[in-house]
C-alpha cells in the first residue's frame, strides 16, 4: 500500500506537517524583527511632543466633528 492510500501514511503526513508548521511558526516568533508591533513608533520619532502638549486635554465633546459623530450614531 502507498501513502496516499493508507490512512496511517497520511496522518503521518498531516502530522510531520504539522510538527514543521509549528517549528516555523515559533522560529518566526523568535525574529525580533518580525516581532515587531504594528503600531511601535520609530526611535527617532518618539519624543516629537513637549511637555505641554503631553499634558493638554485633547478630548473636545462640543467640537463640531464629535457633535456629528454622536448625532450620526444615536440609537
Amino acid at each position: 500500500m502507498t501513502d496516499a492510500t493508507n490512512p496511517k501514511g497520511e496522518r503521518r503526513g498531516f502530522l510531520h506537517m504539522l510538527g514543521l508548521g509549528t517549528a516555523a511558526a515559533a522560529a518566526a516568533a523568535a525574529t525580533p524583527a518580525l516581532a515587531q508591533r504594528a503600531d511601535a513608533v520609530p526611535a527617532r520619532d518618539a519624543r516629537k511632543e513637549n511637555q505641554a502638549q503631553r499634558l493638554a486635554a485633547r478630548y473636545q465633546p462640543n467640537s463640531p466633528h464629535v457633535q456629528a459623530f454622536y448625532r450620526t450614531n444615536r440609537q
